[in-house]
């Protein structure tokens, strides 16, 4: 039986080996490069693609919230317009119900008052910074007047208007330099807190009671001057 002897490797064998093991690394390493080079372009070219993306939306809403605003704006001041409208017919049907009824209220207060004169405008013209008022009513005698500031909702800060309005009366209105002036309010609509308040700074309260108008101070109410 003869045996099969297998040739001996030699150093150019384990030489050739080496080299086309290496060979093969660096094909896989360039394989591996190119790969992760690619993966790379193409996870930037997504990103890219996504900022994009995420610009216009960014852009579309943005577009779409200003529209949304605009909107908005444009119905609260067609709102407030409407509003405001409703308030003024409701401020001078209030000034209405008062007018008749002021000159027997403050005479009743022993106020020998005669005259009613509605929507007063007076400007200052002397030297200092000028100031513009308008009255709603002015109830007036030879001596002493009222100066009657109707709301249809009286609130805290349209008393504290009509005590501005009061302090420059005389400027804006100097034929009545001579006058004692008082104030008063009238409010369809009003608290007991800003009943309280307005009483407490002076000034006649008036205010509905049923189809007619009162004055809600107690009697002996002791009015502030101007």
């Amino acid at each position: 039986m003869s045996t099969i002897t297998a040739p001996a490797i030699t150093l150019d064998d384990v030489l050739r080996a080496l080299m086309e093991t290496r060979n093969t690394i660096r094909e896989n390493e360039e394989v591996a490069r190119l790969r992760s080079e690619r993966n790379a372009e193409e996870a930037r070219l997504r990103s890219e693609r996504n900022a994009e993306e995420a610009k216009k939306r960014a852009e579309q809403n943005e577009r779409e919230f200003k529209k949304s605003q605009m909107d908005f704006d444009r119905r609260m001041k067609e709102l407030s317009k409407q509003l405001g409208g409703h308030a003024n017919r409701l401020g001078e049907f209030v000034q209405e119900m008062v007018k008749p009824a002021v000159v027997r209220l403050f005479q009743d207060r022993d106020l020998p008052v005669h005259q009613v004169l509605p929507n007063m405008e007076g400007k200052s013209k002397d030297n200092q910074p000028p100031v513009e008022i308008e009255v709603d009513l002015v109830v007036v005698n030879t001596e002493v007047l009222i100066a009657v500031e109707c709301k249809s909702h009286l609130t805290q800060e349209a008393v504290d208007e009509h005590l501005e309005r009061l302090t420059v009366f005389k400027r804006c209105f100097p034929q009545f330099s001579n006058y004692i002036v008082l104030g008063a309010v009238a409010g369809m609509v009003m608290t007991k807190e800003v009943s309280r308040y307005a009483h407490k700074k002076g000034l006649f309260v008036l205010a509905q009671s049923g189809s007619s108008i009162e004055i809600r101070n107690p009697s002996g109410f002791d009015a502030k001057e101007w």
